[in-house]
């Protein structure tokens, strides 16, 4: 026998694994809450058979088309910055992402510009443009949180695509005032949430 011992294989190299790049956003969750509580807002406030406020009716679908198109902009923003330094797949998933909003809501236009036209009843854009909205936006926060491993983003995605449909059962203005009461105050605690979010450590990283 040999005297010699037999030396061990050499262990096969570790990478750490590589977590998903943090989002920040609060920007955006704070624009798209805004949007809720001033849109929706003057909506619940502005209709019923005693309005509280007389407001024409332009003003709370330009205030709520001005917040969720300004949140849009402030999500690409905070994407685009956190995907510095990337790697090719998670470039992509981005870019992709960031096209799906696009197609998404001009889905939601189609749909919503031939429903009221085939039904004869444009009144009924006032309806589902908000809960659309809400739909689109909570189906694609799914889609976010899942590709970025981000929990809170996924979840703010459930409540809102499931409070703004189930919203579809009340009469104006109650439909209004439980999307501002439902969606403002989730995005009001989301972004608290997401300032505890960001300060966690994002952990090691993989060549």
């Amino acid at each position: 026998m040999s005297s010699h011992a037999t030396a061990p294989p050499p262990a096969a190299p570790v990478h750490p694994i590589r977590l998903p790049y943090k989002v920040d956003n609060r920007a955006a969750y704070l624009s798209f809450g805004l949007a809720y509580v001033l849109g929706h807002g003057a909506a619940a406030a502005s209709q019923g058979d005693a309005p509280l406020l007389g407001l024409p009716g332009w003003l709370p679908m330009t205030l709520l088309g001005f917040g969720l198109a300004t949140g849009i902009v402030q999500a690409t923003v905070a994407a685009s910055r956190a995907q510095r330094g990337a790697t090719a797949p998670d470039l992509l998933s981005g870019r992709l992402l960031g096209a799906a909003w696009i197609v998404a809501f001009t889905a939601l236009f189609l749909a919503i510009t031939g429903l009221t036209s085939v039904l004869d009843q444009p009144e009924l854009q006032s309806i589902l443009w908000p809960a659309g909205s809400g739909l689109i936006v909570g189906l694609l926060y799914l889609a976010e949180g899942a590709v970025r491993r981000d929990v809170l983003h996924y979840v703010l995605g459930v409540w809102l695509a499931l409070t703004s449909t189930a919203a579809l059962s009340l009469d104006a203005p109650d439909l209004y005032g439980a999307l501002a009461l439902a969606g403002g105050g989730a995005y009001v605690l989301a972004t608290a949430l997401e300032h505890r979010r960001l300060r966690q450590p994002a952990g090691p990283s993989r060549n």
